[in-house]
């Protein structure tokens, strides 16, 4: 597998399950803010600088060695037997921004 480069991740095509939410917009760049500084934000992409565990492991990453998650909220839609919507509920997830992140090597 061959692992792209941060900065391929950064300018290439859109990798995580952001689903535009401009209050989860503001309340990752707030913790980015906080952490690096109000210059980081400049590099802030939700859709590609703050991901998962999962979506960093998938890209061949993981994060550093005493690295703290950014927390964040998305709405899960309940579904009944049918697949009807009945009900929606906020899950945290955690992000790791790029900046906490490490090439996996073996």
């Amino acid at each position: 597998m061959t692992v792209l480069s941060i900065k391929e991740i950064l300018e290439g095509p859109k990798v995580s399950n952001y689903q535009n939410s401009e209050k989860t917009r503001e309340m990752v760049a707030s913790q980015i803010k906080e952490r690096w500084g109000e210059s980081e934000l400049k590099n802030y992409d939700p859709n590609k600088s703050a991901l998962t565990f999962a979506s960093w492991v998938h890209l061949g990453y993981r994060p550093k060695k005493n690295s703290k998650a950014l927390k964040s909220i998305v709405i899960i839609d309940k579904k009944d037997s049918l697949g009807n919507v009945i009900g929606s509920y906020p899950k945290t997830i955690n992000l790791f921004y790029y900046k906490s992140v490490e090439a996996i090597t073996k």
